[in-house]
């Protein structure tokens, strides 16, 4: 099972009034070309933040600069007052497409994985390890399946049960890279009634979408991405004409309506920023 996970056992102790995440000035090259371009913000404890932007605009590489899995080239990311890796748990749900779900590994195990840091490298998970694994797996509604290999699920069960995994790292910053993708609407359902979940226990949540829409209804704050920071706020805020003309060249617009906004693809939005 090849995927990434960041992070330390240990709970931090957070002041209220700090950001739990913050990200100055972060740029990320290689072979000569910008991922990203100085990007700054910061993000609360127990915000879900939808991170939008077409194809190819820095949303995976962001996450993997969080996670301390890559370096940026300039600036620093600050998670609860440290870098990435120090005193906070972060988790990282990467894209399906980077999974090997063939890799012989039941439902269980795959979770447990979670527990490494807690129990250590090179030591046996306890008792207690494994009925934490099953809590978590309740939580997701994935118990009744933890026997099962992880390649003979659905989609939408995989995602429940890397969620799971990151549960069972007790991570209090979780990072899902296009979960929702290819999932049908119930399965969409399930995964924000655990997003719901995570936002009771006060984990913050940063999910890569490519579904404006989605974003717009189901998350505290937008950020818009085209290797630098094109907006970050309320949808209201971050949706805008402006803002869709530059993050996405013209192939979007945003129409008022009755009912409310509605984005439509394929279109041209060179008629300013009324439309």
């Amino acid at each position: 099972m090849t995927t990434r996970g960041e992070g330390r056992s240990r709970k931090t102790v957070h002041h209220p009034d700090m950001p739990l995440l913050q990200v100055d000035h972060v740029t990320y090259a290689y072979n000569g070309k910008a991922a990203l371009a100085d990007v700054s913000f910061a993000l609360n404890v127990g915000e879900r933040v939808a991170v939008v932007g077409p194809n190819g605009a820095g949303k995976s590489t962001l996450f993997r600069v969080i996670a301390g899995i890559l370096k940026p080239t300039h600036g620093s990311v600050t998670i609860a007052g440290s870098g990435p890796g120090h005193h906070i748990c972060i988790a990282y749900v990467p894209q399906r497409t980077q999974v090997d779900w063939q890799f012989p590994v039941n439902v269980a195990d795959v979770v447990m994985m979670g527990r490494i840091g807690q129990i250590g490298l090179f030591r046996r998970p306890r008792a207690a390890d494994w009925a934490y694994v099953h809590q978590c797996l309740t939580v997701v509604g994935m118990r009744d399946f933890a026997q099962r290999q992880i390649g003979e699920l659905s989609g939408g069960q995989q995602q429940r049960v890397f969620i799971a995994r990151a549960l069972a790292q007790e991570a209090e910053l979780m990072l899902m890279d296009e979960p929702l993708t290819g999932l049908d609407v119930t399965s969409q359902d399930d995964i924000f009634d655990i997003l719901d979940e995570l936002r009771q226990r006060r984990v913050t949540v940063m999910v890569a979408t490519h579904d404006l829409e989605l974003a717009a209804a189901r998350f505290d704050r937008l950020m818009l991405l085209q290797h630098h920071l094109v907006g970050f706020g309320q949808a209201a805020d971050v949706l805008t004409p402006t803002h869709l003309r530059d993050a996405y060249g013209g192939h979007l617009r945003l129409i008022h309506t009755e009912d409310g906004d509605l984005i439509i693809g394929d279109t041209c939005c060179d008629q300013g920023d009324n439309q």
